[in-house]
């Protein structure tokens, strides 16, 4: 719905079910949440390589590659745009920021879906709402089974000490604000479709786990 009547959802001439009639499985968004260092963007990764050895049409949407242009902070668009442009559309990391970050993230990821593809997701979206904004986006889109939640469940201990990029370390030292798990909370999915633990198995065998679910959701085909 829109207030403004002059905007009307376009109806297009090949539908979704058409889209993944080609493709040969169905369109979904995989949505990998979880604590920076937990993990999510290896195992998407893995799930990615993986399907596509077995011939799924993938794609895959990972944070900080979104952070460089969709999502891009002000500092990326300062030169280009100017300041008033760079302030109002330039994205922080600050809750509103991060609100709004998920919002287009999940637009993008429906907008896939619905082409017949799998979009594998992989941000530390920390807010339930926003999780599930995009679920019911995706879900009015195409359909409930379309939206399937992956928590990453890594202790923050083993984050920390993990550490890729060394935010923990900043944050902890008062160098980094809004750091999700330190000065900002991170809320846990409380029924996502499957959990798995990126601390105690490698990533292979987590994305086996990941690719077994999507077979018996029937999202992809099985293998023969």
């Amino acid at each position: 719905m829109t207030d403004d009547p002059y905007v009307v959802w376009h109806q297009h001439a090949l539908d979704q079910a058409a889209r993944e009639s080609l493709m040969g499985h169905r369109g979904a968004v995989v949505w990998f949440t979880g604590l920076s260092g937990s993990g999510k963007s290896t195992l998407a990764g893995a799930v990615d390589v993986t399907l596509h050895q077995r011939g799924v049409h993938t794609f895959l949407l990972d944070g900080d590659n979104i952070r460089h242009g969709l999502c891009a902070g002000p500092n990326l668009l300062l030169e280009e745009h100017g300041e008033e442009f760079a302030r109002r559309f330039g994205l922080g990391f600050a809750p509103m920021d991060r609100e709004e970050n998920i919002r287009r993230i999940g637009a993008v990821a429906q907008l896939m879906a619905s082409a017949g593809l799998i979009v594998l997701t992989a941000f530390v979206s920390p807010y339930r709402r926003d999780r599930q904004r995009v679920r019911r986006w995706v879900a009015q889109h195409c359909g409930e089974e379309a939206f399937i939640e992956v928590f990453v469940d890594t202790p923050l201990e083993v984050c920390e000490q993990r550490d890729p990029k060394g935010l923990y370390k900043l944050a902890r030292a008062g160098k980094l604000s809004h750091f999700t798990g330190i000065d900002d909370p991170y809320e846990p999915p409380e029924s996502p479709e499957l959990t798995v633990s990126g601390a105690s198995l490698p990533p292979q065998q987590l994305a086996g786990q990941v690719v077994d679910y999507l077979q018996q959701r029937g999202i992809i085909p099985e293998t023969t």
